[in-house]
């Protein structure tokens, strides 16, 4: 049996694979960079008034709006929800954050339920007329909102509901509608098309499926509407002020009507208060439910 001769293997020096990304390179730091300026553009006037709201006056008329405070006072914030005076009214915030509830509750309730339905239809039950009635959603969607403005004043004044609550729901949830609608009928159609049929074939109807197969699947899409009809309902101002009376105005009127308010000394920090109390509510839902409503834009606001 001839000897086997083994040649020596060729040592490769130094490390193999690709060569590791600095970290500090000239693309990271423009990206690091511009997202720093970004956060800063955002969070500096926040900062501004916190602090301010947190002052005295005589500590704010020493005109340095970015030191923070020398003694915290909370005293602007009882003013702001409770004395600020809008004409003869005082109530400062309060009667308008309530306003906004009574507003808010029932106007993302309706809206998200007619929507996830009509969206529901429109993904999952080809009906005569279909392509048409979603045409007209999409259409609705991008008509500006003062072209309505007197139409729907015209309608709400004949049906009787004009400077009422119920009449501010009506109208937020019409125009929330299209939007909504095409955000379930995304989610919707990205969903698997067999759960679907399987349950039709297991003798699941409309509703059934409804509430048993999509409803359950659909919770980042629900959480999305939420957030975006909370967030354009709570800030809205125009439809506020257009369509309710003063007892009924919002708080984001009522905001307004102290801040542009002519009588006695311009309290900033009660402004600055009063600001913050009305950014609140969107705020604390939102990173709250964060998480769910970035999947929710991923899976239903790109696909469909």
């Amino acid at each position: 049996m001839p000897d086997v001769v083994l040649e020596p293997r060729t040592l490769v020096e130094g490390p193999s694979g690709p060569k590791p990304k600095k970290r500090l390179s000239r693309r990271n730091i423009m990206i690091y960079g511009t997202l720093i300026v970004i956060c800063l553009y955002y969070l500096l006037p926040l900062y501004v008034m916190v602090v301010t709201s947190l002052k005295g006056m005589p500590e704010i008329r020493l005109g340095n709006i970015f030191a923070p405070p020398v003694e915290i006072t909370f005293e602007p914030w009882v003013k702001a929800w409770a004395q600020a005076c809008t004409g003869l009214n005082c109530e400062g915030l309060s009667r308008g954050f309530w306003n906004s509830v009574r507003i808010t509750i029932p106007s993302v309730l309706a809206s998200i339920v007619i929507a996830s339905v009509n969206g529901y239809a429109l993904a999952n039950w080809r009906f005569k007329g279909a392509d048409l009635f979603f045409t007209i959603l999409i259409f609705g969607a991008f008509i500006p909102y003062q072209v309505m403005l007197y139409p729907i004043v015209i309608l709400l004044r004949e049906i009787g509901l004009y400077g009422t609550l119920w009449g501010l729901v009506i109208v937020h949830t019409i125009f929330g509608m299209p939007i909504l609608t095409l955000l379930f009928r995304n989610y919707f159609t990205s969903l698997p098309e067999e759960l679907f049929k399987a349950a039709r074939v297991d003798g699941a109807r409309f509703w059934g499926i409804y509430f048993r197969i999509m409803v359950p699947m659909s919770l980042p899409i629900f959480v999305v509407a939420m957030i975006l009809q909370v967030t354009g309902i709570w800030n809205d101002f125009l439809f506020g002020v257009v369509y309710t009376k003063p007892e009924f105005y919002p708080m984001t009127v009522q905001l307004n009507n102290i801040v542009n308010s002519v009588q006695g000394v311009k309290e900033y920090n009660v402004n600055m208060a009063a600001t913050l109390l009305t950014g609140l509510v969107p705020l604390i839902i939102y990173f709250v439910s964060g998480k769910l409503f970035v999947r929710g834009i991923a899976a239903g606001a790109v696909k469909g």
